[in-house]
């Protein structure tokens, strides 16, 4: 399936609970790359199968 999939999104109300696990922020979704970004921390979260991937060990660094 494409990443870009509507059905592999999560939840906007999900993203709304979600909050980076390192500094407590909020997330914002960037729907190009298909990931949760903490600008705080200054990572990045993906997303795989519409599910976010919410470990500081998976995530991409900014």
């Amino acid at each position: 399936m494409d990443e870009h999939d509507p059905r592999l999104r999560p939840d906007p109300r999900l993203i709304e609970l979600l909050v980076c696990p390192l500094t407590k922020a909020s997330l914002h979704f960037d729907a190009e790359r298909n990931e949760l970004v903490s600008s705080a921390a200054r990572l990045a979260y993906p997303i795989r199968d519409g599910i976010p991937i919410m470990l500081p060990s998976e995530a991409r660094a900014l």
